[in-house]
């Protein structure tokens, strides 16, 4: 072989390991991406907001009559039981105005003590029902006839039936009372005659605790001003008020959950009631918004959690044990629909996905993905059809 041959192949294997070096240079770098798999799996729809707890049988122990009430003794947060006395009112004479108002006050109270009353068996009976229809679903659900979320209502209408008459028991005791103060306050009155004061003792309508005293020193009180509030810190109920477009989501019986309470864990409560008329709320950027209150009662005690405590309320209004989902960030806004970057062979293949439900993290993919298929999660500018990628 001539030496001009041999430089020939030198020049050429020359040019050809540059070539490669410069091809080897320049190729395209693969994407650092963190990949995910589409999962079948449970997912559910929430909407949240702050709450406050609320004792659910509240009871405002007001003055029966006008008169001079002398400096209470009480303290808040000390236990009372029914019929323990909880201040002392002179009643003075009254005039004949006086008189017609606390004789209307004393037959208004009897109605309320009627209507208590007529709740009383009400609510016994539902009760009564619902403990019969969860027998009969019990029966069924044992037989496979039925499933375990029928059951599981069922125990539930009982629960809440039971709290229901609870609180229809508190408020006939309360209206009870009511009566027995007005009628001590007009025989004061009737015995003191013209010129001198009676005394009236007002006792507690019901077992609980003082929650508040909105002033202790003696004073002259009008009728029907507030002296003390009463309550069971350990029977709490939980309202929220949510912009009105969440609260037409939630119904009766949805489970809500209570965070951010202070303990370790979320707390179960069911809803109650969506009440009926909203009202106006100017937010923290001075917004008005629409506001509906929302109801639950709580299923589990919170340890020192009391009444008008904050809390963080989540309510789950729909749910589903096993849909195919996505994380929210693999998804790409594409015109009026979704894509997602698949990982097929080491490159990103662009794929058009149809959406369902939308939850606070994941989203449930109804067209266009296959369980265990690998998406791109937090796709950047540099992801495009074709590219090589590299999982984190």
């Amino acid at each position: 072989m001539t030496s001009r041959v041999r430089r020939g192949m030198l020049a050429i294997g020359v040019a050809l390991a540059v070539a490669a070096l410069l091809a080897w240079t320049l190729r395209p770098t693969p994407v650092d991406v963190e990949l995910v798999p589409a999962a079948e799996g449970a997912l559910e729809l929430t909407v949240r907001d702050e709450g406050e707890t609320r004792v659910r049988d509240r009871y405002v122990v007001t003055a029966p009559v006008a008169g001079y009430l002398t400096r209470l003794s009480l303290q808040v947060g000390q236990p009372v039981g029914t019929g323990t006395e909880l201040a002392r009112l002179d009643v003075l004479p009254l005039d004949e105005r006086a008189r017609a108002q606390g004789t209307a006050s004393l037959e208004a109270a009897r109605d309320s003590q009627r209507t208590a009353a007529a709740m009383v068996v009400q609510t016994r009976e539902a009760l009564a029902q619902a403990r019969r229809d969860a027998v009969r679903v019990a029966d069924l659900a044992r037989a496979g006839v039925t499933s375990r979320e029928a059951l599981e209502r069922a125990e539930l209408s009982v629960a809440v039936r039971a709290k229901e008459l609870e609180a229809a028991d508190f408020r006939a005791q309360a209206a009870a009372h009511d009566v027995e103060a007005a009628q001590a306050a007009l025989l004061a009155e009737s015995e003191g005659g013209s010129s001198r004061a009676r005394r009236v003792v007002i006792r507690s309508p019901a077992a609980g605790r003082i929650l508040r005293i909105p002033q202790k020193s003696a004073r002259v009180v009008a009728a029907g001003e507030p002296l003390v509030e009463i309550g069971d810190p350990s029977k709490l109920e939980i309202t929220t008020d949510l912009v009105s477009t969440d609260a037409v989501k939630v119904r009766p019986d949805q489970s809500m959950l209570v965070e951010g309470w202070g303990g370790e864990r979320p707390l179960r409560a069911r809803v109650r009631l969506v009440e009926p008329s909203g009202f106006t709320k100017v937010s923290a950027l001075g917004i008005e918004e629409q506001r509906v209150n929302v109801v639950g009662d709580l299923l589990e005690p919170g340890e020192w959690l009391g009444d008008r405590y904050r809390v963080q309320v989540r309510i789950v209004i729909w749910q589903a044990d096993r849909v195919l989902k996505v994380p929210w960030s693999a998804l790409i806004r594409d015109g009026d629909g979704w894509r997602v970057y698949l990982a097929d062979g080491g490159r990103a293949r662009a794929r058009t996905v149809t959406v369902g439900r939308q939850g606070e993290f994941e989203v449930q993919i109804l067209d266009g993905l296959r369980a265990g298929e690998l998406v791109v999660r937090h796709p950047t500018d540099q992801i495009v059809d074709g590219v090589r990628l590299r999982a984190r």
